[in-house]
């Protein structure tokens, strides 16, 4: 397409806006975490211990990994709207389920369903890679990804007061009314952005190895997933570390639990602002480096006996800060590297990411309990964060090699 799309507001013949985009990104980011604060609660509720009501966070990250993977060519074949469309119909037809199911096990199973809102988060990616050049949309989805920020932010928050004042379930009834908004605007407002590849299903899976065997592919997307894997060992760890070490109601915790959303907010608006101009591999290792650093200091501070509820849940915006500036940028270089398959590309490299987050927020859940502290989950977010970090500077070692 070209650099400046014609689009209209509310025009099913233009592409999307980016204000549909951003609620998109935004619906995804809040299906992930507004329940939080009301973990012990539900775990309560059903009679069953909390490693079994946090699998509700990895269950989910699991199978939006592997939705991923399939989600991607599936978009490149058939085109982002249907896609989209059909992915939001079973979101909310998996949320009725999780408010009205009777054991932990079939939540669980529902929670899983709840995962096909996957579709808004990849592809509205994979539209803004389909109507902009690389730069530019380094830059454009650092705003769209403010949705995963400005929503989630106060996610938390409503989500605890909800669970005061009217139980666990308003959670799902408030993602159940933003899904069916969200559809609804999406039917009025996104024409489709691709060029349908006119291949079969198969030959688009069979071109996975075009990435696989791109090492500016892999750089991108395990800077990506070991920086975002820090945030998902926090969504696994953080509310027992909240509600247990440091005795928060769930009112309270949904407040401190945006902490990151706050840096995850500037982050992506200084990827908005600055990726065309500083490029993509400084503004990904910029990223890395605060995101480890917050870790450091956090760590650090516990080692010494002097950690505090303020301390850990406000170094955690280095943690958002640093994803901020990482995701987009690493994204969009991700979606580069083979243009003609960006969905193909943004759904492999997002699987990565959540299925590396689903394993990362079960561990965080495994190693916290009675008596341990935050130091645990702590050390994990410092140990994958590094590696981050480690990452970029190996792509950026080999792109000045073969610049020589």
């Amino acid at each position: 397409m070209a650099n400046a799309p014609d689009i209209r507001f509310l025009d099913r013949s233009s592409p999307p806006h980016v204000s549909t985009l951003i609620l998109l990104s935004g619906l995804s980011a809040l299906a992930m975490n507004i329940f939080l604060p009301s973990l012990p609660g539900m775990t309560e509720y059903y009679q069953t211990d909390y490693r079994v009501m946090q699998l509700s966070v990895a269950v989910y990250l699991g199978v939006n990994a592997v939705l991923q993977i399939l989600i991607g060519p599936i978009s490149d074949k058939f085109g982002r709207r249907p896609v989209i469309l059909w992915g939001l119909t079973l979101f909310l037809i998996a949320t009725i389920g999780c408010i009205f199911a009777p054991t932990a096990e079939i939540f669980l199973a529902f929670r899983m369903g709840q995962a096909a809102v996957a579709v808004a988060l990849v592809l509205s990616r994979a539209a803004v890679r389909d109507m902009y050049p690389q730069d530019k949309a380094a830059s454009m989805i650092g705003y769209v990804t403010m949705g995963m920020a400005i929503v989630p932010m106060i996610g938390p928050a409503i989500g605890g007061a909800l669970d005061e004042v009217f139980g666990w379930r308003a959670n799902f009834w408030m993602l159940f009314i933003l899904g069916a908004i969200c559809l609804a605007l999406v039917w009025s407002d996104m024409g489709e952005t691709a060029r349908t590849s006119g291949k079969t299903l198969g030959r688009q899976f069979r071109e996975y190895p075009e990435l696989l065997t791109s090492p500016r592919f892999w750089g991108y997307a395990m800077a990506a997933a070991f920086t975002s894997g820090a945030f998902f060992a926090y969504l696994g760890g953080a509310p027992f570390v909240g509600t247990e070490v440091f005795n928060l109601t769930p009112a309270q915790l949904g407040i401190y639990f945006g902490a990151p959303a706050v840096g995850y907010l500037l982050g992506n608006f200084i990827s908005g602002r600055f990726s065309v101009r500083v490029g993509v591999n400084r503004m990904v290792l910029w990223g890395c480096i605060l995101n480890a650093f917050g870790l450091a200091v956090s760590l650090s501070i516990f080692l010494t006996g002097n950690g505090t509820v303020h301390s850990f849940f406000g170094l955690m915006t280095f943690v958002g800060l640093g994803n901020g500036m990482t995701i987009p940028n690493a994204t969009a270089g991700m979606l580069s590297v083979r243009p003609h398959l960006a969905g193909t590309a943004s759904g492999l490299g997002g699987a990565l990411m959540i299925g590396g987050g689903a394993a990362l927020s079960a561990s965080a859940g495994a190693l916290l309990g009675p008596g341990t502290g935050a130091t645990p989950l702590l050390w994990l977010m410092f140990t994958t964060s590094a590696l981050g970090v480690v990452a970029i500077r190996v792509v950026i070692w080999r792109e000045r090699q073969l610049a020589s």
